[in-house]
């Protein structure tokens, strides 16, 4: 909890540094930044030193080294491992991967323009989002179901992260189009020297974690890249003033940006709460906005009452909060437990807990238990399957029995409360397993080392109700909040 605070504060601190506006870890991101995570050793290291017993703190992280040497009361054991030669290449990485970025968009925003970005018209209610392999060009979207068939008049803007091909699919349905194609080829030339840098010195109490988290993310392309949605997402805004812009609202920093960019122009905002919420996912407070509420949707739609909370214990106003109901998540009814059922492992997001995941379920497979991996659908991992360790494409919905699901991140362990089934929670060696259930609930925390032991203790549970987590979709909602009367939204 302190350390959550402490991030929230250090965010707005550092809210005015050259380039704040670009990375994740001031926007508190923890899918996006390692930061929490080196904030939480350093606060080991601060209790540690209370200890009456002799401890040793083993760290080849060149920064971290050099954050613990700070503290008082610290003795080294050995000199701190090597930085210049690790920050020289990171800095030309980092310029190597922004100009192969600046070098790709080049070609994406000219494959994007034309014919379809006629698909959207000036005046357009739009609906802003990431090219998701289960959305369709039949209107049916991953993230909002089928909400563009409920109101014809809503159009699909693809998130620059969606390549120009996929684009292309999708815009198929004469109604979606690339953000791409609002963007001009002459900002390009600017991405290679896109960085944060914070203004902080020594004396600083965190700087040489700032500094670690500066050197890492300006290490590859993920600055430009936020700095080109927000050039795109700008021009769109300016040239077709939609009457309001919906999208799946986790507060990073583009989305701040969005919102302060159509707030000047009178634009709507509208941010549907992105699947779930959880104690790990900090970048949902208002508390790290610097400018507070001025960079958060005019609405924000929950998908039920347990993460409404959440927003509302985190600071958001109550009177920017709806609850418009769950597109993504359903009640779990058809998928009965069964010991000798296969094993569930839904990969994570994240590599290194997909990884993680991929050797434990090679452990369970070898017990002679069946274990059915299904990839996450934006980052898939290839692996060699054998006759116990097979691929899925299937969801856990769509199984007739299971036995247990292991998962490290994502809603797979909240689909299993829903079922009753059996669930454990994975937890790195290098990155926090994101816990993204509500306050009150929660799964068995193992490691490869405690795997076995958990397998033999996991038992069915009392299915968890699902009303008391999520809401059925309630459409009157979204077409009043769609509807082109202007100020509703915001007089609600």
């Amino acid at each position: 909890m302190s350390q959550r605070v402490n991030w929230w504060r250090l965010a707005r601190e550092c809210a005015s540094h050259p380039g704040a506006e670009l990375s994740h870890a001031l926007a508190c991101g923890a899918f996006g930044s390692d930061f929490g995570l080196m904030l939480a050793w350093s606060q080991l290291a601060r209790d540690w030193r209370a200890d009456k017993r002799r401890i040793l703190m083993v760290c080849d992280d060149p920064w971290v080294f050099r954050h613990v040497m700070t503290l008082p009361n610290i003795k080294l054991a050995s000199a701190p491992p090597s930085l210049t030669l690790i920050e020289r290449k990171a800095q030309l990485r980092g310029i190597v991967a922004r100009t192969v970025l600046a070098l790709r968009l080049w070609r994406w925003a000219g494959q994007c323009r034309g014919k379809m970005m006629d698909n959207i018209d000036q005046g357009d209610p739009v609906l802003l989002v990431y090219g998701h392999p289960a959305s369709r060009a039949d209107g049916f979207d991953a993230y909002f179901g089928t909400l563009m068939n409920q109101v014809p008049a809503l159009k699909r803007l693809l998130h620059c992260d969606c390549p120009p091909r996929r684009a292309r699919e999708l815009a198929g349905d004469n109604r979606s189009a690339s953000l791409h194609g609002w963007g001009t080829r002459w900002f390009l030339p600017a991405l290679p020297f896109q960085a944060w840098r914070p203004r902080i010195g020594k004396s600083h109490p965190d700087y040489w974690l700032l500094r670690r988290a500066a050197i890492k993310e300006n290490s590859g392309g993920g600055p430009a890249m936020n700095r080109w949605q927000m050039h795109c997402q700008k021009r769109f805004i300016e040239e077709m003033r939609p009457s309001c812009i919906f999208w799946p609202w986790e507060n990073h920093a583009w989305e701040r940006n969005l919102c302060r960019q159509a707030a000047k122009m009178g634009v709507r905002t509208i941010g549907y709460q992105h699947t779930v919420i959880g104690p790990h996912q900090v970048n949902y407070s208002v508390r790290s906005n610097a400018d507070g509420i001025a960079s958060v949707p005019s609405v924000v739609l929950a998908n039920g009452p347990a993460y409404a909370q959440e927003l509302l214990d985190w600071d958001l106003p109550r009177e920017r909060l709806r609850i418009g109901g769950s597109w993504r998540l359903h009640p779990i009814q058809d998928v009965a437990y069964n010991p000798q059922a296969p094993v569930f492992v839904p990969l994570s997001a994240i590599p290194s807990l997909a990884m993680l995941q991929l050797e434990a379920a090679r452990h369970v497979a070898a017990t002679g238990k069946t274990v059915l991996v299904k990839e996450h659908p934006m980052y898939p991992i290839s692996f060699t399957e054998s006759h116990r360790l097979q691929r899925t494409q299937i969801g856990m919905n769509g199984h007739q029995a299971l036995s247990l699901v292991l998962y490290s991140s994502g809603t797979s362990g909240l689909e299993a409360l829903f079922a009753g089934l059996p669930a454990l929670r994975l937890r790195g060696v290098d990155r926090i397993s994101i816990d993204v259930l509500p306050k009150g609930m929660e799964t068995a925390m193992v490691e490869l080392e405690t795997l076995d032991a958990a397998l033999r203790k996991a038992e069915p549970l009392a299915p968890l109700a699902f009303e008391e987590v999520l809401a059925p979709v309630d459409l009157p909602v979204w077409r009043d909040l769609l509807s082109p009367r202007s100020d509703r939204a915001e007089s609600d």
